[in-house]
This record gives C-alpha cells, sequence and structure tokens, in this order.
C-alpha cells in the first residue's frame, strides 16, 4: 500500500475517531441537562465522558503519529542503505573490502 494512501486513511479515520468523540459528548451533555436538576450530576456524567473520550481520542492520535513517524524513518534507512550500497559498489574492491572492514561488516554479496 503506498505511504500517501495509508497517510490518507490514518486522516480518514483519525477524523471519525473524533466527530464521533464529539458526538458522544455532545449526546451525553444533552441527555444529562434534561436527566438531571442537579448541577452536580450532570457535571459529574459530562467530566467522565470528556475524560474516557479525550483519552481514547488522544491515545489513537499519539499511536497514528508514532506509526507514521516510524514508517518515514524506516523508509529513509532503506533509501540510505540502497544508497551506501550502491556507492560501495562503485569502489573498487579492496577499497569497498577496507570500508566494510572498518565498519565492521561481513563481506555482503
Amino acid at each position: 500500500m503506498p505511504e500517501q494512501e495509508v497517510d490518507r486513511l490514518r486522516i480518514k479515520y483519525g477524523l471519525l475517531i473524533i466527530l464521533a468523540g464529539f458526538v458522544l459528548v455532545a449526546s451525553i451533555s444533552i441527555v444529562s441537562i434534561f436527566r438531571w436538576q442537579d448541577v452536580t450530576s450532570v457535571a459529574t456524567a459530562i467530566g467522565a465522558t470528556t475524560s474516557l473520550v479525550g483519552t481514547v481520542v488522544g491515545s489513537f492520535l499519539g499511536v497514528q503519529v508514532g506509526s507514521a513517524g516510524k514508517e518515514r524513518a524506516e523508509a529513509d534507512r532503506r533509501r540510505l542503505e540502497q544508497f551506501a550500497r550502491l556507492a560501495l559498489a562503485m569502489l573498487p574492491p579492496e577499497v569497498a573490502s577496507q570500508v566494510r572492514e572498518q565498519m565492521g561488516e561481513q563481506d555482503a554479496p
């Protein structure tokens, strides 16, 4: 799956999670206001809901941002590794062997 498509899906599902959280908080708020006359009960219900939704949405988004960063770092690492192998392949064999030896690598194919 291309990286741009993965990012698009992350944004799409992240937005859906956030919107669902807002809808849930709004629903609980409206139900609480009409169900209880006591302000303390309403505040308790809304507070419990917002803290739970905030934690879940924040965790989801944090994991998604972390995953995106990891994927980019891995892609950069692979690209740089290919570049290094190409550069070693262009060196004379004795110089390439010396570089590998100094870097602590076994003779790679």
